[in-house]
């Protein structure tokens, strides 16, 4: 009575079984959150200050699509760090958000500055950027996945 049945895991990393357990696994996203937040925010934040309100061109143009590379690649590192850290067996939703949360609470105090400013947001861009940042999340939760398939295992958690 009560009794949950555990499902053979043959990807070679743990389940939680216990009713208590989060879907979640905090630790493993602010992990990832951390390192998103130290390698993709900066080139984030400059290439939207570098961009400004107009559309760049030449050199600068060039140094904002460098930036915004940077970014996704800092993007890609912290959702595959989550990915490799977490102990729920759900490598690519723990990718996903990591991206996407370190890509969105940045963003709103961007766009909050921005308006109380009285300037004009390109919510284009921003959901363009958002795609991205997910897509990145995917990647990288594929890259923690392949990591921990491999025998890959964090040395530590904090």
């Amino acid at each position: 009575m009560g009794e949950r049945e555990l499902a053979v895991n043959t990807s070679n990393t743990s389940i939680s079984s216990g009713p208590n357990e989060s879907r979640w696994d905090r630790a493993a996203i602010r992990a990832g959150a951390s390192v998103a937040l130290v390698f993709a925010v900066p080139f984030s934040v400059a290439a939207r200050i570098l961009a400004g309100d107009s559309t760049p061109e030449g050199g600068k143009a060039t140094l904002v699509i460098l930036l915004s590379l940077g970014a996704a690649v800092g993007f890609l590192l912290g959702a595959g760090v989550a990915a490799w850290h977490q102990e729920r067996g759900t490598p690519l939703s723990h990718g996903i958000v990591t991206a996407a949360a370190t890509y969105i609470a940045p963003q709103v105090v961007l766009i909050v500055v921005k308006l109380a400013r009285g300037g004009d947001v390109r919510w284009t861009g921003v959901l363009f950027t958002l795609t991205v940042t997910l897509s990145m999340g995917v990647l990288g939760g594929f890259l923690g996945s392949s990591m921990r398939k491999r025998g890959a295992r964090p040395t530590g958690r904090r």
